[in-house]
């Protein structure tokens, strides 16, 4: 190869305990049962009562796919709460809700200001975030998915707040926690001890995984919290698989319903059936097109919920979890 690469060798990587942590487990965490969320809209008792059927009426699939602001807001509780009552069947994230899922479960404490250590030159390089990449290479040995590698390390190592982790509690569950990452999206990838090979082999596997849940989603429920890129991307191609198998098989994915919340300005009484078009920006805001038009149109439903993560995963876990008492 002609090109120069760059030396990770040089890279002067730090211990956690000297950097600034902007979020605090102990603050934002949401005990279930206890905290009372502060969140209506007049979709949501629609969107629960979906989710409830999908699971106790039809046992469908109902899959969470969220971004990592998600977790860093405190909403681990809610949805570890969904996953041992079985009302949600599969968790999927990107590779930064791994990260905070794993830095909150080690030392209760994530996320770094990015204005300050850009600067510095120190974003991202940090001694125990680093371990991740080790647990992956490791994963990828032991042919597992990115979410279950990671979710195995914080149980079997019995990190203090294992059980408000959402990676570590799915292991422990047995309940699929997968995570889609883009190379040279995440700070772990700036780190000498990176594997792109390994890092491959783990995300594929959980594609892998994601695709068959998919598989189940007729009469289910799709719900995208805050995942602009990998959420529709992701579910659009596995959905793309799991059709044509079933066409195979004279069967069809087509009745089931899809949830997008985001802070985007959309009206949500509005029809979202079809794309806007593409003299408007918000067509290229992927979870209107792919999740609450294109992939429904044959027949499902679709919801546009616009709201802080902080409100609207509380507020719809609560909804289901008290149809279900």
């Amino acid at each position: 190869m002609p090109f120069e690469k760059f030396d990770r060798s040089k890279l002067n990587i730090l211990p956690l305990n000297q950097r600034i942590h902007d979020v605090d487990l102990s603050k934002v965490y949401k005990d279930p049962a206890t905290h009372t969320p502060d969140f209506e809209n007049k979709n949501l008792p629609t969107i629960a009562k979906a989710v409830w059927e999908a699971r106790r009426k039809y046992d469908a699939t109902v899959l969470m796919m969220y971004g990592a602001h998600v977790i860093r807001t405190g909403n681990a509780g809610y949805m570890i709460e969904l996953m041992k009552k079985g009302l949600v069947t599969h968790f999927a994230t990107n590779g930064a809700g791994s990260i905070h899922d794993f830095e909150l479960a080690m030392i209760g404490h994530t996320c770094e200001s990015v204005a300050k250590y850009i600067s510095e030159g120190q974003f991202g390089l940090w001694q125990e975030t680093g371990i991740i990449n080790d647990i992956i290479k490791e994963g990828a040995k032991d042919n597992l998915g990115w979410g279950e590698a990671i979710g195995r390390y914080i149980w079997e190592n019995n990190f203090p707040y294992r059980e408000q982790s959402v990676l570590a509690m799915g292991y422990h569950l047995g309940v699929p926690c997968t995570v889609h990452i883009g190379i040279g999206n995440d700070i772990i990838h700036e780190h000498p001890n990176c594997d792109g090979a390994a890092m491959g082999i783990c995300s594929y596997n959980d594609f892998l995984i994601y695709a068959q849940s998919i598989t189940k989603l007729e009469k289910g429920a799709f719900l995208n919290f805050g995942s602009a890129v990998a959420g529709p991307e992701v579910y659009l191609k596995a959905l793309a698989m799991a059709r044509n198998v079933a066409h195979q098989n004279g069967e069809r994915i087509t009745d089931f319903t899809t949830a997008v919340f985001d802070l985007l300005e959309i009206d949500e009484d509005a029809d979202h059936s079809s794309a806007p078009p593409k003299s408007d920006p918000r067509y290229y805001f992927r979870p209107w097109k792919t999740i609450l038009a294109r992939t429904v149109a044959d027949g499902g439903q679709s919801f546009y919920i616009k709201g802080e993560h902080q409100r609207t995963v509380p507020a719809l876990a609560k909804l289901v979890l008290d149809m279900d008492n």
